[in-house]
């Protein structure tokens, strides 16, 4: 993994910027540690931050290819993990090789296909190849946005990165928000609309899109979607090509030329994940996995039991240790590292997140980090088997709303009148532009259909906020974190599957529990879904209470003339009155008062100006 960064302007000459992209290049240093490199010419500057997981010695960038007359410059930030398969269709096309990194494989699969490079990659990735000799840009991103590419278009030139302070580094883009950018961030946050950056005139390429830009041209192109197709295995091949599609994922994301490790809750995802990849340890490295987890001081004396989370994870965590027998290591993290840390959490995801459960993970990774460059992770597998519990009350399942932000009372409270106008237009615009774009059957029962849209609210909202979380609080740490069941493959394949079989037995991924019967403890197959870990502990209420209070009493503070003092002090004072969470499962009361703190960090670091 690494960070990318460029400059495209056709009236100007840039090699008399060199200063502005080292700038650019320094906001995303922790995402490449390990080398820094610019390419340079009269209209174009690329930055590479390298991260060396593969190929340490053929895998330099910006790397560069001429053919003829025709010349390439790439830039790019992720992995694929069919690089082998497209290499040798590459080589049976005439291609020869100079290394075995999959970054000479994108760029010679560009040269080769071109735009529809991307539909050969089975990874993640975003990357940018200067087509030197038509002097025109092709930017893209993987199917599942896994990988994170920011842009700023304006006439004549063109400016992106791997971040939104990678652009800000650019003198040319001002760190100006709006009415649209407030709506964003207090109606949705920590969500975003796909595409948006936010900040005034900075976009996002969507997943699962390429752009082509030159002096005279600009495009975007979907170029994969979700199709809805007949189901036509029994409940028996289900089973079987589901194990297999998801053992096929982990299998091809183990390759790496560094340490590497597995994240484990004791949850059924990150389980199969560690057992998957200790047998392949201890079968074709003769090694001992090392498995990592999260946990808080005093976390057993203060658990409170509730319907997200209904158990702690640590029983579970040393079933399956034991099971597989890994060098388990749990990274214990207290409550004032966890609030000091939120205001890093920002700068590492340039916006306000998911506040501590953003600030526990960054910490996580930093842990892990010591010893490990490559980690694999869960995320994912309830987005599309259906493990949240809004698939399965029928009362959240049919509302017309995002089902982990079913009221917008209390968000439309802590803001000032006037702030911004129409709220409920706002959410119910980007809610019903999502359902009206999804793929449906004919023959789709009333709830087969709902749970397609279903599907894709997951894939498009929720699950790019956590794809977002994982990477930069992890990218931040020089920790490469790797999501196998974000294997396109996978994805499609539980798209078209009925729900009666991808819920067998009642239960919440009741198709994955299936699938590996035999495979993992009973007592794991079993478990309840519960979330990653959060502390329960009051002291962590005070300490945020206190930093919220402290934020309020600066009276001529943005953030002041925003949101509604009284407000915001009678949540601080009465936590327990909030019963309808901030964001998801995870965001009570004390998250949505680290997001306001986490707020505060952002227009004061960032020199916010809202217009």
């Amino acid at each position: 993994m690494c960070g990318i960064a460029g400059w495209v302007d056709y009236n100007q000459n840039l090699n008399e910027k060199l200063a502005i992209i080292n700038k650019m290049s320094e906001t995303i240093s922790s995402r490449g540690p390990d080398e820094n490199n610019i390419y340079s010419e009269t209209h174009v500057l690329l930055a590479h931050r390298r991260l060396v997981v593969v190929d340490p010695l053929g895998g330099g960038q910006p790397m560069r290819f001429k053919r003829g007359n025709e010349s390439y410059v790439l830039a790019y930030n992720g992995e694929i993990y069919n690089t082998k398969e497209v290499r040798n269709e590459l080589i049976l096309s005439g291609f020869k090789f100079n290394g075995y990194s999959d970054t000479e494989v994108i760029l010679k699969s560009y040269v080769h296909w071109k735009e529809s490079c991307v539909e050969h990659f089975n990874g993640i990735f975003a990357f940018a190849v200067w087509i030197k000799h038509e002097q025109k840009l092709f930017l893209a991103r993987d199917r599942m946005g896994v990988k994170p590419l920011f842009f700023f278009l304006y006439n004549g030139g063109i400016v992106f990165g791997s971040q939104i302070k990678t652009l800000l580094a650019n003198p040319l883009i001002k760190p100006i928000i709006k009415e649209e950018g407030l709506k964003e961030i207090f109606l949705l946050g920590p969500a975003r609309t796909s595409g948006q950056g936010v900040i005034y005139g900075i976009k996002e390429l969507k997943r699962a899109q390429y752009l082509n830009f030159s002096n005279s041209n600009f495009t975007n192109r979907t170029y994969w979607f979700l199709r809805a197709r007949e189901f036509s295995d029994t409940k028996e091949e289900a089973v079987n090509k589901t194990r297999f599609l998801i053992f096929n994922a982990i299998k091809k994301q183990l390759v790496a030329d560094v340490p590497l490790c597995c994240f484990l809750s004791g949850g059924l995802d990150s389980s199969i994940i560690s057992k998957v990849t200790s047998d392949y340890y201890k079968k074709e490295l003769k090694k001992r996995l090392t498995t990592y987890s999260v946990d808080y001081l005093n976390s057993k004396k203060y658990f409170t039991k509730n319907l997200f989370q209904p158990n702690s994870d640590n029983k579970y965590i040393k079933i399956m240790s034991k099971f597989i027998n890994s060098d388990h290591k749990n990274i214990i993290i207290n409550e004032k590292d966890l609030v000091d840390a939120l205001d890093e959490a920002v700068i590492a995801r340039d916006l306000p997140g998911m506040a501590d459960i953003d600030s526990s993970l960054l910490l996580f990774c930093r842990e892990i980090k010591k010893r490990f460059t490559v980690a694999l992770s869960g995320e994912c597998a309830d987005e599309i088997f259906g493990g949240y519990p809004w698939y399965h009350d029928e009362k959240l399942l049919f509302s017309d709303c995002f089902p982990w932000s079913k009221s917008i009372e209390l968000r439309k409270n802590i803001v000032k009148d006037g702030v911004f106008s129409n709220p409920e237009d706002y959410i119910k615009t980007r809610y019903f532009d999502t359902i009206s774009n999804v793929d449906k059957l004919s023959g789709d029962s009333k709830l087969d259909g709902r749970i397609r849209e279903m599907f894709v609210l997951n894939l498009d909202w929720f699950m790019q906020v956590l794809l977002d979380r994982k990477d930069r609080m992890s990218m931040y740490s020089g920790l490469e974190v790797r999501v196998p069941f974000c294997d396109h493959e996978i994805v499609e394949y539980a798209y078209n599957m009925p729900w009666k079989i991808k819920s067998l037995g009642g239960r919440e991924k009741g198709i994955v529990r299936e699938s590996m019967s035999g495979f993992l403890p009973d007592d794991i197959l079993e478990r309840k879904k519960s979330p990653y870990p959060k502390t329960h502990n009051p002291i962590y209420m005070k300490i945020i209470s206190k930093k919220v209070r402290l934020i309020l009493e600066e009276k001529n503070s943005v953030l002041n003339q925003i949101i509604k003092r009284d407000e915001i002090m009678r949540i601080a004072e009465n936590p327990d009155a909030i019963f309808t969470p901030w964001y998801g499962q995870l965001m009570g009361s004390a998250q949505m008062l680290a997001y306001i703190v986490q707020l505060d960090t952002w227009f004061k670091k960032y020199n916010i100006d809202i217009e």
